[in-house]
């Protein structure tokens, strides 16, 4: 396994260097809203200890990072008003990880409507933020 590389972008979000739509903060996770969105309300959850992926993430950290990702699912599915949800998680390149700091997406999923593919656009930064307040807003913060 690879070393962490502490230059990658979301650790760089995390030391406030590149900006995010951020939905919700805690000790042990930062999400945000993704900016090439597979769906509307894609969320990233990533935690604040430096860890490439899942493999690599100290045990007595890993409680607190699910259970943020569990709170920030429920907001997600609540405040998308979403049917269901798809929860993926990648690990090395030929896990399909693209950016190697430790993250779960969260995708709010509705009957009918397929997961966009990914195509490296980026969605406008005032449509994201309508969605992060309405995740905020079931999230109560």
């Amino acid at each position: 396994m690879s070393a962490y590389d502490p230059s990658n972008i979301f650790a760089k979000i995390l030391r406030g260097e590149i900006p995010c739509t951020r939905v919700y903060e805690d000790d042990a996770a930062l999400a945000f809203m993704d900016i090439m969105p597979r769906t509307d309300g894609h969320v990233l959850v990533i935690p604040k200890v430096a860890a490439r992926g899942i493999l690599d993430m100290p045990p007595e950290a890993l409680g607190p990072y699910m259970q943020a990702v569990q709170k920030v699912a429920a907001g997600v599915k609540a405040g998308m008003n979403a049917e269901g949800l798809t929860l993926q998680q990648f690990n090395e390149t030929a896990g399909g990880q693209v950016v190697f700091h430790l993250h779960f997406h969260i995708l709010p999923r509705w009957e009918g409507v397929a997961v966009r593919p990914h195509s490296g656009a980026m969605e406008k930064p005032e449509l994201l933020e309508g969605h992060a307040k309405k995740i905020r807003a079931a999230l109560g913060v």
